[in-house]
């Protein structure tokens, strides 16, 4: 049932939100001539890897690190709009509609970052990586968070990735389809309407 929630819920998004996909896109193109998409290897359900997809919002020659904190200049001014707003995540509905990922789920991580003989990696590789999920939502303010670091990558290796990984399991353990609305309800609430975010607040709700 929830394969075919995705499945009808990402056909549905992708005609409504096609308009707006469309002109994000020529944005992008506009903006440096470079590609309109940013392409990263992710691992997904059963250890897997696969081809994230998403707007791109940087620019194409600063290389840097894989972890992305706010004042990053690596962020073009398009880019940061779409981020601000998740606008960036929305070519990952195709990844849906292929069965690489599905609407709820621990976001899929980089290799870089991934310990496959880690009980808790293998746990949540157990289920189909998502677009958003608790962890997605209550560190929506990642960036701002790892600004305030010497060094965001390795904050994010050994504080804040912990953390998520420690709400992936405890949402998967209380997973239902009325949290799985609830989640999603929240998740294009705070996109749009970020103002009032409370993240203790979010967690609560979700697992209450």
């Amino acid at each position: 049932m929830r394969r075919l929630f995705d499945i009808l819920a990402a056909l549905l998004l992708l005609v409504l939100a096609a308009p707006l996909m469309a002109a994000i896109a020529l944005a992008v193109k506009l903006q440096d001539g470079g590609p309109v998409l940013f392409r990263q290897e992710r691992i997904g359900r059963l250890g897997k890897p696969f081809t994230l997809l998403k707007f791109r919002s940087m620019t194409m020659s600063r290389p840097g690190a894989a972890i992305t904190a706010s004042g990053d200049r690596r962020v073009t001014p398009l880019g940061r709009v779409l981020r601000a707003y998740k606008l960036d995540e929305l070519p990952q509905l195709w990844t849906v509609l292929r069965g690489e990922m599905s609407l709820i789920g621990p976001r899929p991580e980089v290799p870089c970052f991934v310990n496959a003989g880690d009980p808790v990696w293998q746990a949540v590789h157990r289920v189909r990586p998502g677009i958003t999920d608790l962890a997605t939502l209550v560190y929506r303010d990642e960036e701002r968070i790892l600004a305030g670091y010497d060094d965001p990558e390795r904050a994010y290796r050994e504080a804040v990735l912990p953390a998520k990984l420690a709400l992936n399991l405890q949402y998967i353990e209380r997973r239902s389809a009325s949290r799985d609305l609830k989640l999603l309800a929240l998740t294009v609430r705070y996109s749009f309407i970020p103002r009032g975010f409370d993240p203790e607040r979010v967690r609560e709700a979700i697992l209450s």
